[in-house]
């Protein structure tokens, strides 16, 4: 498929690992400029170097930034023009009690899952527009549709985020500017293997056999989805041939939703 993001300039936020990462690196192979992020500096060149390996001739960069601290975004988006696509990816969850949860934690998790998107979109948006052309992707997930009650706080604010990108939309309207959320299922990402891990050591059991108990009943594909297939939604929506998908959450969930909207 021609995508049309050859010479396209592609910001991808929390991407030194996981699908963030399969997003840059996908983009990269499309032939976009891409400048990854992450919190830390090194992880951020370690990052730009795998995806250079990988697509030769690639034009990567990085910028570190926490965006749990208003300070260090404003620093990035004074460093961040001329983008054609955004993706924001960056996210942050945990499994806790609900009642143990402090409002510090709700405030950053606040910070990170919805004032990213905030910040990143009321600073590249209007640009894109003036433009005549651009593409605005959330990263969401089943649990802003389906909130677990084991992470409530990351289901809470992850439907805030599908909630801005509809109303983002919105602003768009007779433009070739599109923007919509990618609804994706349970993920292999890094973040979830390493908590499997975790809990394997805890319960003295394998990873691969906590990992396969963990799968959803309701998925209809009976796995984990592998980063690299959001990538693949998120390329179609970057692409030009997505120019009459606007305002929509679009699943790759797996079929773990037992609806069909």
């Amino acid at each position: 498929m021609e995508t049309g993001l050859a010479g396209k300039r592609a910001f991808v936020s929390g991407s030194t690992q996981g699908i963030g990462f399969a997003v840059a690196a996908a983009c990269a192979a499309e032939g976009a400029s891409v400048v990854i992020n992450g919190r830390d500096e090194q992880r951020v060149e370690n990052a730009v170097e795998r995806i250079r390996a990988a697509v030769p001739d690639s034009d990567v960069s990085g910028i570190a930034a926490d965006f749990a601290d208003p300070q260090q975004v404003e620093t990035l988006l004074e460093a961040l023009t001329d983008v054609d696509v955004l993706v924001n990816n960056v996210g942050r969850f945990e499994v806790s009690p609900f009642s143990q949860a402090r409002d510090a934690q709700w405030l950053e998790d606040f910070e990170v899952n919805v004032m990213s998107g905030v910040r990143l979109s009321r600073s590249l948006l209007d640009p894109m527009l003036a433009k005549g052309w651009g593409r605005i992707i959330f990263i969401g997930t089943e649990s802003a549709v389906d909130v677990p009650g084991e992470m409530i706080r990351y289901g809470a604010t992850k439907a805030a985020a599908l909630a801005l990108s509809n109303g983002l939309a919105k602003l768009t309207r007779g433009t070739a500017v599109t923007v919509n959320t990618v609804i994706g299922g349970p993920t292999y990402s890094t973040g979830v293997a390493d908590t499997v891990e975790h809990i394997a050591a805890e319960q003295a059991t394998s990873p691969e056999a906590l990992k396969s108990a963990l799968v959803r009943e309701t998925s209809l594909i009976q796995r984990f989805i592998d980063p690299e297939e959001i990538a693949n939604l998120v390329i179609y929506l970057a692409s030009t041939k997505s120019s009459a998908t606007n305002g929509a959450a679009l699943r790759t969930d797996g079929g773990v939703l037992p609806t069909t909207l």
